[in-house]
Order: structure tokens, then C-alpha cells, then sequence
């Protein structure tokens, strides 16, 4: 009739197989996710002419990444709940390979998000990360 050793190896084979299948696939990883923006001063000076400068760096191997295309920067005050405030955000050249930086008039002390997405040289998908930094006295 109805033999439950047969279904019990059954089932034990079945798992042993998708035990196989997730080690031979494992889950990938976005290839975005091993690239991040990173602030060199968490804080700037509040007023003109404020200079924010950011790095880019492979985190597989601590080295800064040169020569992304920057296609999205904006500079707001989101983090106190005013998203609608932003701040003027222009690029300027580089000085050094991996670093990005920018001039901003940043009118109110406190805290001011940078979202920045780049295109990276060899990837396919473009990288999105939002910074926090804090406009001082």
C-alpha cells in the first residue's frame, strides 16, 4: 500500500539536492554593493562657498576608484524633515583620483544628505548611496 520508508528517502534525497543546488548557486551579490561614497569630513563650515569632498572606494580591496561618471548629486535637508530644502551642489575638478569634490551655499546649520549615483568604469549597474554630513558653525 503506502510505503513511508521509500517517501522518507525520497524527501532526504530531495533535500540533499537542493542542499547541492544552493552551494553550486549561491545567492550573487550586486556588484554595487562592494562600491561606497564616503565622506572625508563628516562636517563643514555652514555659509558659501563650502567645500564637500567625497571618496569612492572598492571595498574589496580599501583602494579609492577613479574616473566614475557622477549622474545624480543633490544636496538637502532631509534628515531634519525638510527634503524640499536643498542646497546648490556643483561639481568641481578633481585634484586627486577617486575623490569627488563639490561647492555648495549651505544657509542652516544641521544635518544635510548628499545622494550621489555613479556610472564605475567595467560595471554594468550604476551605484546609488545617500551621506549624511553636518553643516557646523
Amino acid at each position: 500500500m503506502f510505503d513511508f520508508a521509500v517517501w522518507r528517502v525520497f524527501w532526504i534525497v530531495l533535500g540533499f539536492i537542493g542542499v547541492g543546488a544552493a552551494l553550486t548557486f549561491p545567492p550573487s551579490r550586486d556588484v554595487s554593493d562592494h562600491y561606497t561614497f564616503e565622506l572625508v569630513d563628516r562636517e563643514v563650515k555652514h555659509g558659501s562657498g563650502t567645500t564637500v569632498l567625497v571618496r569612492l572606494v572598492d571595498e574589496r580591496t580599501g583602494k579609492v576608484v577613479p574616473d566614475a561618471t557622477l549622474f545624480i548629486s543633490r544636496l538637502d535637508m532631509s534628515p531634519h524633515g525638510m527634503g524640499a530644502m536643498e542646497a546648490p551642489l556643483e561639481p568641481l575638478p578633481d585634484t586627486l583620483p577617486g575623490y569627488y569634490r563639490f561647492e555648495t551655499d549651505l544657509s542652516m546649520v544641521g544635518g544635510w544628505a548628499l545622494t550621489l549615483a555613479a556610472k564605475l568604469p567595467g560595471e554594468a549597474d550604476p551605484i546609488h548611496r545617500r551621506l549624511v554630513l553636518q553643516a557646523i558653525q
